[in-house]
């Protein structure tokens, strides 16, 4: 495990507080500086037109126009880069007001969800909500590109083996303080989209590359010298006009015969261009990097190949898809550009460009979805301090936690508890009433998990855990449109959890209400019958119920132990303390809770 004490982080409350300040405090300068030049223009302007009006009337030297239409160009040109400036600034302001209501658990509906990556099928995401919005990957991205957000959630849904998870916890913990680096790639002013996915980039890159042939090139550059010539011959001097047709046709019908490869490739292009403009800009703020821990260091040096910076690079490529793109779709340029053949030379320009440069997108674009992850994991180490590291533990099944909270609650409402589970103690049957909070102990342990299991610190005071595979099931729905009832769907998914304890991993489930849909004799049976399979095959977990009679199980099942959630009635108004105790609970609050709804019972 390693230290979080180590290198201690200003508060980031006061961190973000100070530089929101800043921010404001530059973005109210900048606004008085725009409304100093919009002034400064409509004065230019004015002048301008009563300087026109004198120069008509042969009052003045037409020098003064000159003299205000060039001032008037340089305020233009200085307002507009206040005006940028004036961008940034309050984009400074927004990004780190977002960080604070962060901090103050204001964080549900800004930033992206993950919804793309929910998986009801899934063995824990969905029933841990750890995509969706309100979800652990909404509460930690930082990621600018698509290739980010999906290494981030590629590592919530694979966990990750201890050597991996030792080399991310040390490059989180050396971008853990760069607040500077989070803000610069936070305000990176690419054009971000849902839309773009630089994943489409990848998936052009393996189309084998199509280069035209020597004899095509040829033909096309003399086409175009011998149009151009003639066309200067014509107009200077008014001959060779009928040579100049031919000519003209002739290119017409070279391009045509080439107009299929041309559209395809346009049509390519533009899928795999979408994004490259930030995929850029990422890729030139990591380029001149220095870094300490291993994992940044191997990052960093995917990205030396040739002596070429990647960012220039793909900005090659972006350049030539947009010059594609005005050639054949913008109606000014489109004539010119096909009187010069520069489709087809931008056609072979693009795909040398794949030939040449392909093989190395792949390794470029790792390093930028690894990147982006590890700093959108360092974000969320920044400004939880008092979270720490877990420690890995070299015994098949351990899971000890001290204080142990949910992520994705707020310090007002979490509710510590301590869980232990190892050889001795390899169950724990949670009872207690409804909304007691025997669901959220689950979701606890197995957000906790993912998050130690991901190289992230975890909410608690302490935590030492083997590495396991999670599986859970706890928020199962029946489906009209399958033909499948609500047990049938509950015993399906039970039946993927039993199999992961045939894994090379420990697996540690956690089971919600188990065989919920029958009645409670054969829950009884079945539900020891499933627990017991799964302690025999290796497995630790915890399972919840309010039906008693399941309790029984723990009497029954050497290393089982029954802890609880207790509520009290008072005045009319039931209450929850949420901390977990020993033994079985005493008494069930359905009753009651009808009485509060007004059900007669």
């Amino acid at each position: 495990m390693l230290s979080s004490e180590t290198q201690h982080p200003d508060d980031p409350q006061d961190e973000y507080t100070r530089r929101r300040a800043t921010a404001v405090s530059d973005a109210q300068r900048l606004e008085a500086k725009d409304a100093r030049f919009s002034t400064l223009r409509g004065l230019a302007f004015l002048t301008g037109l009563i300087l026109t009006l004198l120069f008509l009337r042969e009052s003045i030297s037409g020098w003064w126009l000159v003299l205000v239409f060039a001032a008037f160009l340089t305020a233009v040109v200085l307002h507009l880069r206040v005006v940028s400036a004036l961008t940034v600034a309050k984009r400074r302001v927004g990004h780190y007001q977002a960080g604070l209501d962060r901090l103050q658990g204001r964080w549900r509906g800004i930033g992206a969800t993950g919804e793309r990556y929910r998986d009801a099928a899934h063995v824990y995401t969905d029933d841990l909500d750890i995509f969706g919005d309100g979800s652990l990957f909404q509460q930690i991205t930082a990621a600018r590109t698509r290739l980010g957000e999906d290494q981030l959630a590629d590592w919530f849904r694979e966990p990750a083996d201890c050597e991996t998870i030792l080399l991310r916890q040390q490059a989180i913990l050396e971008l853990r303080n760069d607040v500077e680096l989070r803000e610069q790639l936070a305000l990176l002013n690419a054009k971000v989209h849902d839309d773009f996915d630089q994943n489409a980039l990848l998936e052009w890159i393996g189309i084998p590359s199509r280069p035209l042939r020597m004899a095509a090139r040829v033909f096309a550059g003399l086409i175009t010298l011998s149009t151009f010539a003639l066309f200067l011959m014509w107009w200077f001097q008014n001959m060779l006009f009928s040579l100049l047709l031919i000519s003209l046709a002739a290119q017409t019908l070279f391009l045509a015969r080439y107009r299929k490869l041309i559209m395809s490739t346009l049509t390519s292009v533009d899928d795999a261009g979408a994004g490259l403009a930030i995929l850029e800009q990422v890729l030139d703020l990591m380029e001149n990097r220095r870094f300490e821990s291993p994992l940044l260091i191997e990052i960093v040096e995917r990205l030396r190949v040739d002596g070429v910076p990647p960012s220039q690079t793909i900005g090659q490529l972006n350049s030539l898809i947009g010059y594609l793109n005005n050639s054949l779709r913008n109606q000014f340029f489109a004539p010119l550009a096909v009187l010069l053949c520069l489709p087809l030379h931008l056609v072979h320009a693009i795909e040398r460009w794949r030939e040449s440069v392909g093989s190395h997108i792949p390794q470029w674009c790792s390093a930028v979805a690894e990147f982006e992850a590890l700093v959108s994991l360092s974000r969320f180490t920044f400004e939880h301090p008092e979270y720490p590291f877990p420690q890995l533990s070299d015994e098949v099944k351990c899971f000890e936690a001290t204080e142990l909270g949910h992520p994705l609650l707020s310090k007002r409402e979490c509710v510590a508890n301590d869980v232990c589970l190892d050889e001795k103690t390899v169950l724990l049957l949670v009872s207690g009433s409804n909304m007691s909070g025997k669901s959220t102990l689950l979701r606890t342990i197995g957000t906790n998990v993912v998050l130690a299991l991901t190289g992230a610190p975890v909410r608690a005071k302490s935590l030492r855990l083997s590495p396991f595979q999670l599986g859970t099931a706890m928020r199962i729905s029946d489906s009209l449109q399958e033909g499948k009832s609500l047990f049938f769907a509950v015993l399906k998914r039970i039946k993927r959890v039993v199999d992961l304890a045939d894994g090379e991993r420990p697996l540690l489930f956690l089971l919600d209400e188990i065989l919920q849909g029958t009645n409670s004799h054969d829950r009884r049976i079945g539900a020891e019958a499933v627990i017991r399979n799964l302690i025999n095959g290796g497995a630790i977990g915890l399972v919840t119920t309010h039906d008693l009679a399941l309790t029984d199980i723990a009497d029954t099942l050497p290393g089982a132990k029954n802890v609880h959630f207790a509520d009290q009635l008072k005045n009319g108004e039931m209450t929850f303390d949420y901390h977990l105790r020993h033994g079985v609970v005493e008494k069930s609050n359905a009753i009651e809770l009808m009485r509060l709804v007004g059900l007669k019972v």
